[in-house]
């Protein structure tokens, strides 16, 4: 038998939906067509945080630094974590039918493959010519394998220019799909693609100042929303910050210093391990800890941050802890690694939402 969970979005309408006690809340939320927001699904980036205004939660697997002590007897849950357990009345602060863009499964063919870095590849896809995927910039899509697999990743071209689906895949070794990705995968190959999906995406009904930062292919996302800002003739500012720990891992610098001639645009780069044999003159640690230099108030900022769970938690920690934003409006994808790829190490593969391994 489930419960009926009765969501109070704020200024949105009311929505109510049934959730079983074996199920998140968030995944009864989209099993039923409404997109809450939520980003690793693992109560690591706290996208999904929100309020419990009557009944009972089971916290489940949340984390106690996600999710403190404090925060439970105050009514906040972790709905990517939190299991009904009664009816509940819930307080989200986004809530939209998903319906407005509806998820589709598509083939795709390999259009073109770039190795922007040794172990980044630019995947671009080409749909049937009768198609056209409709999407928000920052969200991502999967590919579908054998065995009901599946490998997501953001999609690094905004809405509006759609000829191709641009992926930026970075190489896990031992990793089976991104070892097929460079060691195998051709132009012209045929693959199906399921999407859109996540709510990291611009939110374009606000004014507020944009921090945008990255870490390494969690850049794409972001390349997404800075493109779809500029093309949309946006006023607001954007500063645009983006870490990696070597050169190399900034493999498309060039397009944001383009961005950056733009009145409105700063761009920052920033590494976090750097050779005596390479000459860098820029930032060099923590990329978040760049732009709390910059940015000691954040008060009336809106920002958007992709990169490993690690990072994204300590910006969200920081950035809300320490330079005033508030957390309503910190949007976040974390990346984390793929269950059958655990033996490889790398920086940013993402579960559910940009798995690259």
């Amino acid at each position: 038998m489930g419960f009926l969970v009765s969501v109070q979005p704020g200024l949105h309408s009311q929505h109510e939906f049934e959730a079983e006690a074996d199920e998140t809340i968030l995944d009864a939320a989209l099993r039923q067509g409404l997109l809450m927001p939520y980003g690793c699904r693992d109560g690591i980036c706290g996208t999904c945080r929100g309020r419990v205004l009557s009944g009972i939660v089971d916290h489940g697997k949340a984390p106690i630094d996600t999710l403190s002590e404090t925060d439970r007897r105050a009514g906040f849950a972790l709905f990517c974590c939190a299991k009904a357990q009664s009816d509940l009345a819930i307080e989200s602060r986004e809530i939209r039918s998903a319906q407005e863009i509806p998820v589709r499964t598509l083939p795709a063919r390999v259009q073109k493959l770039t190795l922007a870095a040794p172990d980044v590849m630019i995947v671009e896809l080409k749909l049937p010519a009768s198609d056209r995927l409709q999407f928000f910039a920052g969200q991502y899509i999967e590919i579908l394998l054998k065995g009901g697999r599946r490998r997501a990743f953001s999609l690094a071209n905004a809405p509006h220019d759609d000829g191709c689906l641009q992926l930026h895949i970075r190489h896990v070794p031992g990793g089976q799909f991104t070892d097929h990705v460079f060691n195998a995968m051709k132009e012209r190959d045929i693959l199906r693609i399921n999407g859109p999906h996540g709510s990291f995406y611009l939110r374009e009904d606000s004014a507020k100042p944009m921090l945008l930062v990255a870490a390494g292919t969690g850049f794409a996302p972001i390349k997404a929303i800075v493109e779809h800002a500029i093309a949309e003739k946006t006023t607001r500012p954007m500063a645009i910050y983006w870490g990696g720990r070597e050169r190399a891992d900034l493999y498309l610098m060039l397009l944001p210093e383009q961005w950056a001639r733009q009145p409105g645009i700063r761009f920052v780069p920033v590494l976090s391990d750097t050779p005596q044999c390479e000459k860098w003159c820029g930032r060099i640690g923590f990329v978040h800890a760049a732009a709390m230099q910059d940015f000691p108030d954040l008060s009336g900022h809106q920002v958007y941050v992709c990169g490993s769970p690690e990072m994204v938690a300590a910006a969200r920690r920081d950035f809300v802890g320490k330079c005033n934003l508030p957390e309503n409006e910190f949007f976040a994808d974390s990346f984390e690694f793929a269950n059958d790829d655990v033996s490889a190490i790398t920086d940013l593969a993402k579960n559910p939402s940009n798995i690259s391994g």
